[in-house]
């Protein structure tokens, strides 16, 4: 396959995970959702047009569905895993197919993965469907490659990196602290209010302490724009894509006014993330700021709270479990009194780490990820270097690994130290299940209620 006739992969990992962290067994997770894990997918795009002299190489098996929506709605109506199962079934590990208005080149293995992010890294760049690049800004960090890849990528881990997060647990804790008493004694969506606390933790990382007064505005837009990600490319009026896309352009102009604002005041604050982007040496336009800041709202959003929703979940399936967690973050209260976390009380929660990267490794949150070939790629069932396994990615790897890792890692802690030792949560009678909107959930979102414990301060 060639790039101008491959544009785009998707590895769909059959191997069965392996923990990465020893845990005794009974702090294991059951082997019920290992499944969610057991596929990591790369999308190549395909343009059926070959470049002029170049070698014409077949493309593989497969479908591509109806015209123009190819096979979107199998893939985002269920579970995502039981799609590629059947295509690998039908057409080996290896087969076309036609996404979001894409079409596109699916491959599998961990092997692959790792060829793709890692060892040959330099012949792809991460992508989207055009749909959703325009929606998140071409100019964001998701779709670079090369210096000016390495240029975002450096001013992005500048704020992110442990060395500038430290200061943000005190912060994140008055976001977990406000959204965990709002939800006391309530019946709530857990996904959703998730979905609202990583949103805050990530307007709070951009921005900020400041108050900003546009936020209400610019939460509304976002949330519109959201609703669109994945949605057909259909820029009509009534449609969630037009509709998203109006969103977007009054989003970028929340931003810009945000960064005039902070200009004539002459404050760049270097430690949060637009001071990062505004410092003067780096010189980033408007558009590209607005266009990172809306993709580091993206990538911090719906992810973490996947995550949470689903270690939440666990805890609640799994009493023993729970037990030691909350034991171990009642020992770090009792030694702290009434006084707020720390940057040091985080790195003292063992248990609760291994119970985070547990659930990612088991609930694995994406399911599939795009890359574009930027020159000619041939795969012959396997690619041209076998390249060593590489089975548990839950932040990427290689360069265009997930750079706001430590962020979301912080937030998890922080949200789930109060959680423990303050609050209880009990199911309702919610059909059981999953749901995949594109991420697997708990069905209905995990609707439980919230109450503050008896002894609690």
């Amino acid at each position: 396959m060639n790039s101008s006739s491959v544009t785009n992969t998707a590895v769909v990992d059959t191997t069965p995970m392996l923990p990465l962290f020893a845990m005794p067994t009974a702090l294991l997770f059951p082997f019920l959702l290992l499944c969610f894990s057991t596929f990591c997918c790369f999308v190549f795009r395909l343009t059926l047009a070959g470049r002029s002299g170049s070698r014409k190489l077949p493309l593989p098996p497969g479908s591509m569905g109806w015209p123009y929506v190819g096979e979107t709605f199998q893939l985002y109506s269920n579970d995502p895993n039981t799609f590629f199962a059947l295509k690998q079934k039908r057409y080996g590990p290896v087969f076309k197919t036609h996404i979001l208005g894409c079409p596109c080149v699916m491959v599998s293995s961990p092997e692959a993965a790792r060829f793709v992010l890692v060892t040959r890294a330099q012949l792809f760049k991460p992508t989207f469907p055009a749909s959703k690049e325009r929606m998140i800004g071409p100019q964001a960090i998701f779709f670079q490659q090369g210096d000016y890849h390495a240029h975002l990528r450096r001013l992005v881990l500048r704020a992110f990196l442990p060395e500038g997060i430290r200061g943000s647990v005190a912060g994140i804790e008055a976001v977990a602290l406000r959204a965990l008493r709002s939800w006391d004694g309530r019946l709530v969506n857990t996904f959703q209010e998730l979905k609202t606390y990583a949103f805050n933790v990530a307007i709070l990382s951009i921005f900020g302490q400041e108050e900003i007064s546009c936020l209400e505005d610019l939460k509304q837009c976002y949330y519109t724009l959201e609703k669109g990600y994945n949605s057909m490319p259909i820029n009509l009026p009534g449609t969630l894509f037009y509709k998203a896309m109006k969103a977007r352009k009054q989003l970028a102009q929340i931003v810009a006014n945000i960064v005039r604002s902070r200009r004539t005041q002459r404050d760049s604050s270097p430690n949060d993330l637009l001071g990062s982007f505004m410092n003067a040496k780096e010189d980033l336009s408007d558009d590209q700021i607005a266009d990172n800041v809306i993709g580091v709202i993206f990538a911090a959003r719906d992810t973490t709270a996947s995550v949470l929703t689903w270690i939440i979940k666990y805890l609640g399936d799994n009493p023993s479990i729970l037990k030691a967690v909350t034991e171990e973050q009642e020992q770090i209260t009792k030694s702290k009194g009434n006084e707020s976390l720390t940057w040091a009380d985080t790195k003292n929660m063992p248990l609760t780490s291994r119970v985070i990267q547990e659930t990612m490794r088991v609930a694995s949150i994406l399911s599939f990820t795009f890359r574009e070939a930027v020159e000619d790629v041939e795969y012959q069932g396997k690619f041209e270097v076998a390249p060593k396994p590489n089975t548990f990615m839950p932040f990427g790897n290689g360069t265009h690994s997930c750079p706001g890792n430590e962020l979301a890692k912080l937030e998890m802690l922080v949200l789930l130290h109060h959680l423990t030792t303050k609050h209880t949560w009990s199911t309702v009678r919610s059909p059981s299940g999953i749901q995949f909107g594109p991420f697997a959930l708990p069905t209905n979102g995990l609707p439980l209620r919230f109450s503050l414990k008896s002894t609690a301060a």
